[in-house]
């Protein structure tokens, strides 16, 4: 078939409901989210005056949290204001019923499978510009060395109206930040904007810092973006993280830890996002070792970070290729229930050790359930959620999480099929990235796109450099096959 008839949208409807998602939202939600309104109450913090802003990708409508920061006597304040999806959404009600069976939005490249209705999600519930919101409000003291603050009071979680003065993307803001172009246009008109996001972003390298000390790890890898026009993929390209985007991560993982610690402070048990110590540590030190380096043989994440930081800078033109192997070797994260009383794993990348998702209630349900708790923690009210509760939802969202991997992992592979069906015979630098009973696995470096090694894998492993040649593509199956 010619890779231009391919129906990819219609394709990508089918792999969800094979890996077990419901797409189409039942009839129940639709009429409780014809009706729906985010409401509010007399009492809340007004926050309205302060000069928020959001910053996301340039296609986001779903805009789940905005950001805003002072300089004080001892540090920089922050506050990351959350959308109070909650107060939308009630719990048992047939759109919470949905979101807690999907437990995600799906980002199928060439379409997106939204968690909640996307009048809320992308109206109702998103900070979008202008609007006054009701939110949940982390606030973070940043001291000088990185660190947030510990004494009583310095990080606190509490609700408020806020309203976003500026819609702000990573594409122009993470440019500007670097020196590398002019401020963006709400930027250029706002001398006081301009000043804020670099306190901002003063901020974000303080955290940043303060984290690699921890021993968390430094990653440099390209998401495959397609270019679609009129509903069809005309090319795919990679694109990185930026001085913005780091920003926004660095705020997101602070607020994380705040929230994590709230709860935890008060003996509410929650839902834990962590990532365990590598299984397959040997491996990455036999890696560290090919490339003239030398890791620990117990996992140690403050010695990996070092040696990642090492080789992005002896060799920033392969240092995506030993971070993509990296990241396949330490395998994905996972939710877990978490009772105050006892220990949880923390978050191995992060270095962190305590760590939630609370920061994107509009298409993460994980998020949504934190949300309850911190309100009834605000409130004084009961937990939402039992012990039991919590375990149940944290399994669903680490296997849905895992599913909808699985699915934008097989869209991109179609798409990208589709994109370098006019590529056969072309050949490129790659990368192994699995070695399963299913067959070996690489990864090209421009575009980014992932195959199977179908000529010559005997004897590879992961972390290997390669060079392959495009042998075929089928767009319709996902397929895009190399050999050495």
């Amino acid at each position: 078939m010619n890779p231009s008839q391919v129906d990819l949208a219609a394709i990508a409807r089918q792999e969800m409901i094979e890996r077990g998602f419901a797409p189409d939202l039942p009839a129940a939600a639709v009429q409780q989210a014809a009706g729906t309104r985010q409401t509010t109450e007399p009492g809340l913090e007004d926050l309205t005056g302060l000069l928020w802003s959001s910053i996301d990708n340039d296609e986001s409508r779903d805009l789940d949290q905005v950001e805003w920061a002072e300089r004080t006597a001892s540090g920089i304040r922050v506050l990351v204001g959350i959308a109070d999806v909650d107060s939308a959404v009630e719990k048992g009600t047939p759109i919470d019923d949905y979101a807690a069976t999907e437990t995600t939005t799906v980002y199928a490249g060439i379409r997106t499978f939204p968690m909640l209705p996307e009048r809320l999600s992308t109206d109702q519930t998103s900070l979008n510009e202008g609007e006054d919101r009701v939110a949940v409000v982390i606030e973070m003291a940043v001291a000088p060395d990185g660190a947030l603050g510990t004494s009583p009071g310095a990080n606190r979680v509490y609700r408020a109206r806020v309203r976003n003065r500026a819609q702000l993307t990573y594409g122009a803001v993470g440019p500007w930040l670097e020196g590398k172009a002019a401020m963006p246009g709400k930027v250029a008109a706002s001398a006081p904007l301009a000043a804020q996001l670099q306190l901002q972003n003063e901020a974000a390298h303080l955290l940043r810092a303060a984290r690699d000390r921890m021993g968390a790890l430094t990653f440099d890898r390209a998401e495959l973006q397609a270019v679609v026009d009129d509903g069809k993929v005309r090319s795919v390209e990679g694109r990185r993280a930026n001085t913005a985007s780091r920003l926004i991560e660095d705020f997101m993982i602070g607020a994380n830890e705040v929230m994590a610690q709230t709860l935890r402070g008060a003996g509410v048990s929650s839902i834990r996002r962590i990532v365990k110590a590598p299984e397959r540590w040997p491996r990455i030190v036999e890696l560290a070792a090919r490339n003239g380096d030398h890791l620990p043989a117990e996992a140690d994440a403050a010695a990996l970070n070092a040696f990642l930081v090492r080789r992005k800078k002896a060799d920033p033109v392969h240092f995506a290729d030993v971070s993509l192997a990296v990241l396949k070797l330490m395998g994905p994260g996972e939710y877990v229930a978490g009772r105050p009383e006892s220990a949880v794993d923390g978050h191995f990348g992060l270095a962190a050790h305590d760590y939630t998702h609370s920061t994107a209630p509009n298409r993460r349900f994980a998020d949504l359930v934190t949300q309850r708790l911190v309100k009834a923690l605000v409130a004084g009210a009961a937990a939402p959620y039992t012990d039991d509760e919590l375990e149940g939802i944290a399994r669903n969202c680490t296997l849905k999480e895992d599913a909808a991997r699985k699915v934008q992992r097989d869209m991109t592979k179609r798409i990208a099929a589709v994109a370098l069906a006019r590529q056969v015979g072309r050949k490129f630098a790659a990368v192994v990235t699995g070695v399963t009973p299913k067959g070996v696995f690489v990864r090209v470096s421009e575009p980014p796109v992932e195959g199977r090694l179908m000529r010559g894998e005997q004897g590879v492993d992961v972390g290997d450099e390669i060079e392959v040649t495009l042998l075929g593509t089928d767009a319709e199956r996902g397929f895009i096959d190399f050999g050495r």
